[in-house]
């Protein structure tokens, strides 16, 4: 079961922030009547090691104590609020969990996806506020999958509204046109020999994988309006739109801009050789 952080995220701030709230409309004008009536009963309240200042002190904790609740409240509240500011609005980190981007993203990069990119949404609920760009041929693009609709998945856009996409021979066309692919290599791993090139979709020019064992997986489909095409740069070995169907524009999270590390698992020593611009 996936962890639903964003919620969890949104709970938090609002929780922390009318605790924190209700504490200075309700409760608080009570404690500082109180400090101030202890005051006058003991006018010597701010002498040291004095007796007024130890009964002071005394009943001060007893009457007068701000609850640990509201204590926690104001601690995490401002840091929480950051966070989600951050997270919900501006940059979101993210880990590539499977090989459906090789060569372009390995598994274990942690790279950072630009929330405002397409648009602000708000969200848990996802509604877009305020519209700002669309999504162009070969960005990397982070998305909730038809399919499962409460994961982040990462693939690059390959058809926009309104497209023909076709896929010969393993050889990628749109709206009738080949996209260039310029072979660089094809390197022998037991039974399987993949092949890799540069390929241009769009304004993009980034590298494809494609695994010479396995038969081409030919179709042509036309891009419906308001949803994308989407595919791994791992052709032969990704689950994309070819397989779930094309992504709808709400369910769009944001643009992957940069990897920052890449961390292979808990046991072995985080890298930052990979650091750097996504094409």
């Amino acid at each position: 079961m996936d962890i639903d952080f964003p919620l969890i995220l949104v709970i938090l701030v609002f929780g922390s922030g009318l605790i924190w709230l209700l504490d200075a409309l309700l409760l608080a004008p009570g404690r500082r009547r109180t400090v101030a009536q202890l005051q006058v009963q003991y006018p010597q309240w701010q002498e040291e090691g004095s007796g007024q200042s130890i009964k002071y002190q005394a009943q001060l904790a007893d009457t007068a104590r701000e609850p640990v609740v509201v204590e926690y409240a104001k601690s995490f509240f401002p840091v929480l609020l950051v966070v989600f500011v951050l997270r919900s609005f501006l940059v979101e980190p993210f880990q590539i969990p499977s090989s459906s981007m090789v060569p372009t993203l390995e598994v274990g990069d942690y790279i950072l996806v630009n929330k405002y990119t397409y648009g602000i949404r708000l969200p848990v609920v996802r509604t877009k506020v305020l519209a700002l760009n669309e999504p162009q041929r070969g960005d990397v693009m982070v998305f909730f999958p038809p399919h499962m609709n409460d994961t982040y998945f990462i693939k690059r856009v390959i058809g926009l509204p309104g497209d023909i996409i076709s896929y010969r021979q393993k050889r990628l066309y749109v709206n009738g046109k080949e996209a260039p692919l310029e072979t660089l290599a094809v390197v022998p791993d037991g039974a399987s020999r993949y092949g890799m090139g540069l390929e241009t979709v769009g304004a993009a020019t980034h590298l494809v994988q494609e695994d010479e064992s396995r038969p081409a997986r030919d179709f042509s489909v036309e891009v419906k309006p308001g949803h994308y095409f989407m595919m791994g740069d791992n052709r032969d070995n990704s689950s994309d739109s070819r397989i779930w169907g094309q992504v709808p524009e709400k369910d769009i999270v944001g643009k992957a801009f940069a990897v920052w590390m890449h961390w292979d698992s808990l046991f072995s020593i985080p890298s930052f050789s990979r650091v750097g611009l996504i094409e």
